[in-house]
């Protein structure tokens, strides 16, 4: 009976799922949109003409637009005579890293200490629960940029530092989801056979809660993004003279570059905003299809 249960699950995730993902248009086009900037961060080397960290022509070419035709770019030199479209592609690279590594980090956590709390209950359940408490009593950003400030800032530390303090969320999720789906007659089976916890959480309970922790971590890959562009903005992220989209915009945190220079922040500044919107695309999408009360 068991089984049959989690086929079934496995089956409507797998057809009307994405049947009615692919129905989403808006989500559809937000896939499209990350899949090309995974694939221009992966093959940045192949598309980037020029070398992001060197000026060009020894700095001959200083805050040079993409009209000047000595510059010889698409987007334009910045203030040090370096290509500034090939600092946005590998800046990619950093923003798409981030966001995976952060959320890899935070969805493992948040997952298993969720599916303890829920599973066990109890004291378990009491401990995590404050400990969820006292990490939102603190407001996030400010939580990550006092931890940034106190660590040496790296790309490593970003990534680490965003994972350890997003979990909350998904930790509330997978148990408000445990906790419904323990009672049902599939997992009762497989504790009546004499299963270990270990093989009910990891086979039973968890495979059929994937869905609502796929949205939410695909919606947290949205804010890990945007929260490394402002500490890489703020100086506390990723540092120079490695390319991140926040500090290309921190570079140009000046009226005359704002007023006269737009090619040197425009497009990083669209990067963020199309990828987040993106993201935020695809986890709506995601959540219409998968969630229960949306079949038809």
């Amino acid at each position: 009976m068991e089984k049959t249960s989690f086929k079934k699950r496995q089956n409507l995730f797998k057809t009307d799922g994405w049947k009615r993902f692919k129905k989403n248009k808006l989500a559809l086009i937000g896939a499209v949109v990350i899949l090309v900037m995974v694939l221009a961060a992966i093959f940045a080397p192949v598309i980037a003409r020029n070398d992001p960290y060197a000026s060009l022509k020894d700095g001959s070419l200083v805050l040079k637009d993409l009209t000047a035709a000595e510059s010889g770019t698409i987007l334009g030199t910045d203030n040090l005579g370096r290509d500034e479209f090939s600092r946005l592609i590998y800046a990619a690279r950093v923003s798409m890293s981030v966001g995976l590594v952060a959320v890899g980090i935070s969805t493992v956590i948040g997952v298993l200490l969720g599916a303890i709390s829920g599973y066990f209950g109890g004291v378990a359940d009491v401990i995590i629960m404050r400990c969820v408490d006292v990490v939102n009593c603190f407001p996030v950003l400010f939580l990550i940029i006092i931890i940034a400030t106190i660590l040496k800032p790296s790309i490593y530390n970003v990534m680490i530092i965003i994972g350890l303090c997003n979990w909350t969320g998904t930790a509330r999720l997978v148990r408000g989801e445990i906790l419904r789906v323990r009672e049902m007659e599939y997992v009762q089976a497989a504790v009546s056979l004499g299963a270990s916890d270990f093989r009910i959480i990891f086979s039973h309970v968890i495979p059929n809660v994937m869905a609502p922790i796929i949205v939410e971590a695909t919606m947290q890959m949205a804010r890990a993004i945007l929260t490394e562009a402002s500490l890489s903005y703020l100086g506390c992220g990723v540092q120079l003279p490695t390319a991140s989209w926040g500090n290309m915009l921190m570079e140009a945190n000046n009226l005359a570059t704002l007023t006269k220079r737009s090619w040197q922040w425009v497009p990083a500044g669209a990067c963020i905003f199309l990828a987040v919107l993106s993201i935020n695309f695809i986890g709506d999408g995601l959540r219409d299809a998968f969630d229960a009360k949306q079949k038809k």
